[in-house]
């Protein structure tokens, strides 16, 4: 089954076009991680916190990668990761267009 991964953490910048030139080659990584189907990108420049909401083939595949960019992050210096696991209903997002296979 389908699982959302929401995950975001504090961040001190860069943003915008800075952010997407400093994390293209991190981003080019995440894009081989098994059972990625997409991820969108989130910064929020007020609050000083950016992350993103990924969509996995399954539960298993979001779980791995959590534990993995998690360290990654703490490696970073990132103090905390906030991460939250929902399982796709995908005929209920199919009919509000929601972008996810096998709706």
């Amino acid at each position: 089954m389908p699982t959302l991964l929401q995950v975001d953490f504090p961040y001190q910048g860069p943003w915008g076009e800075e952010m997407h030139t400093a994390m293209r080659g991190l981003a080019e990584s995440i894009a081989q991680e098994a059972g990625l189907i997409w991820k969108i990108w989130t910064e929020n420049q007020q609050t000083q916190e950016a992350g993103g909401i990924y969509l996995f083939a399954d539960r298993e595949s979001a779980e791995a990668y959590l534990a993995m960019h998690t360290a990654r992050l703490k490696s970073f210096g990132v103090p905390h990761v906030n991460a939250k696991l929902f399982s796709v209903n995908t005929g209920l997002s199919g009919i509000d267009r929601g972008p996810v296979r096998g709706a």
